[in-house]
């Protein structure tokens, strides 16, 4: 997506402005319902969005998605206690790992119902923006590589290549001063992420 089309999310920074997801995070610690389902209704649309198509066949008879998206913002916001309220990027990235999680889980129990072996390939036939990037095969060196950079450039890129967020997006969710720097961000933090796959392999 580039930084000159209309995004298909829902616009996160409207007039008037919404309150940041630090904000809500640190309203949700303190026991507010309302900040909790504001979050809900924010982050909702966004995983759904990254979850489709990752569940094999085998598994998506047993479990809607969408249920498991839902399972995954309410185990979040449960588990906010140790959370320190950062940068919304930073809660996309905690957000797409207890999904990421709770994805291998369901398609590990579904090995009981199926003749299909485990896997920890997390997409089928339908291609994520990551796997026409980088490719199914090289999944796992892609998330071996992932943890060993930086958080910001962590997050830069799973918001860029998983989220398919615009650079001004990230710029906004990471707290980069513009769209220019959250591009160059995204650009060294691609390389040191082929160096690490590299190394990996």
């Amino acid at each position: 997506m580039g930084d000159n089309e209309i995004s298909s999310r829902p616009n996160l920074r409207s007039d008037p402005p919404l309150e940041s997801t630090a904000v809500l995070i640190g309203r949700v610690q303190a026991g507010d319902a309302t900040a909790r389902e504001q979050l809900v209704a924010r982050y909702l649309p966004i995983l759904k969005r990254w979850a489709h198509g990752r569940l094999p066949p085998h598994a998506r008879d047993l479990v809607d998605t969408g249920d498991l998206v839902q399972v995954t913002l309410l185990r979040a916001l449960d588990h906010l206690g140790t959370f320190e309220p950062r940068r919304e990027g930073a809660f996309l990235a905690y957000l797409r790992q207890t999904l990421m999680n709770l994805l291998r889980n369901e398609i590990r129990r579904s090995v009981h119902h199926s003749a299909q072996p485990i896997s920890d390939d997390l997409v089928d036939e339908r291609a994520s923006l990551l796997d026409q990037v980088i490719g199914k095969e090289v999944i796992e060196d892609y998330e071996a590589g992932l943890a060993t950079l930086p958080e910001a450039m962590q997050e830069a890129i799973i918001l860029k290549l998983e989220f398919g967020f615009s650079h001004r997006e990230i710029a906004d969710a990471i707290g980069s001063p513009s769209p220019n720097a959250a591009r160059m961000l995204v650009s060294r933090a691609l390389v040191k992420l082929s160096k690490a796959m590299n190394e990996h392999r």
